[in-house]
């Protein structure tokens, strides 16, 4: 049955799990402690579910981020630490996180904007990025001009083509050092098929430009925060929810990122998602809050996952998750 935009409340999720026999989400043990160091962005994307800017002030302190630290330190089966923002490498505790977890034997994910890497100032990152040996994961939200720069401003892809190649010429993509791009749609739909869209970006990309990568990851359009203000002003906001709801795919449940993902804020609060933590809702199933709360993530396993309508976003079609499509 069509979803209707008033039966698109937060209880709607798992009443619509409970009729697939699928219980309410909990969390397996954390393998990922993914941080959002701040909302500080060179650029501000019209599909931000983080509404990331030049303007924004918010950004994670050194005491923040080296608790973070202590207890990745202190959590043996997280294998990754996987660092957001805004733009992160404009947190001024962004390299410290990124040496200090790999001094302990950690993945370490980069969320790239590929632009940031050409601003004043930040002529380091690359020879960083490449000493670090960090996995690299940056948006590109299509291998066209005009895709690119009307979602998220004018003249980026063109910076972002010139930051691709000097990624290139360091070695990320090319069998060294891993290098994906993320794909998210231009408007109010569902991603096409990974695999297909992958095929054609590699072709266009190294066709054109000679740029390669290692993956394409295509993520949904989360509806929150700037993009759902875009769906209200464009009047489609109830169109896109219930896409998404009629579109729920129940074989996505069990590989969804927050079953083994613990997201923290810029202020050290703890959430199921980032997602989840855009719009503040609270960790799940647990009197934990804050970093400060816990030594271990571990402790976190078996804790019931705080939902909400968006939740649909990452269980439609194939599927979406940071690290791309789920099905």
């Amino acid at each position: 049955m069509a979803a209707t935009p008033e039966s698109l409340s937060g209880p709607h999720f798992e009443a619509t799990l409970a009729r697939h026999g699928i219980r309410a989400l909990s969390r397996k043990s954390p393998a990922t402690i993914q941080v959002n160091v701040g909302k500080l962005c060179n650029q501000a994307c019209h599909h931000c579910h983080v509404d990331a800017g030049p303007r924004r002030t918010e950004r994670m302190t050194r005491a923040t981020a080296a608790r973070v630290l202590d207890v990745l330190a202190a959590s043996p089966r997280v294998e990754t630490l996987d660092i957001t923002g805004g733009a992160p490498e404009l947190n001024e505790n962004f390299a410290m996180l990124v040496e200090r977890a790999r001094s302990l034997g950690r993945t370490v994910i980069v969320r790239c904007n590929l632009t940031v890497t050409l601003e004043p100032g930040m002529e380091w990152l690359l020879e960083f990025y490449r000493r670090a040996g960090v996995e690299l994961v940056c948006s590109l939200p299509c291998y066209t001009a005009e895709n690119t720069d009307r979602q998220r401003g004018a003249g980026v892809f063109d910076k972002s083509i010139a930051a691709l190649k000097h990624l290139n010429a360091a070695g990320f993509g090319r069998g060294e050092l891993r290098l994906d791009l993320v794909y998210n749609p231009i408007g109010a739909a569902l991603p096409p098929p990974q695999a297909e869209l992958e095929a054609q970006y590699r072709d266009e990309l190294a066709r054109n430009f000679g740029i390669v990568f290692d993956r394409l990851l295509t993520i949904t359009n989360m509806p929150i925060a700037r993009f759902a203000n875009q769906l209200r002003s464009a009047g489609n906001h109830s169109a896109y929810m219930s896409l998404l709801v009629n579109h729920f795919n129940p074989a996505t449940v069990e590989a969804l990122m927050c079953r083994d993902l613990v997201s923290v804020g810029w202020d050290g609060r703890l959430y199921d998602c980032d997602f989840n933590q855009m719009l503040e809702i609270p960790l799940g199933g647990s009197a934990v809050s804050t970093i400060w709360d816990i030594d271990d993530v571990g402790e976190l396993v078996g804790a019931r996952i705080a939902t909400a309508s968006h939740c649909f976003g990452c269980t439609a079609g194939a599927g979406s998750s940071c690290g791309g499509a789920i099905a």
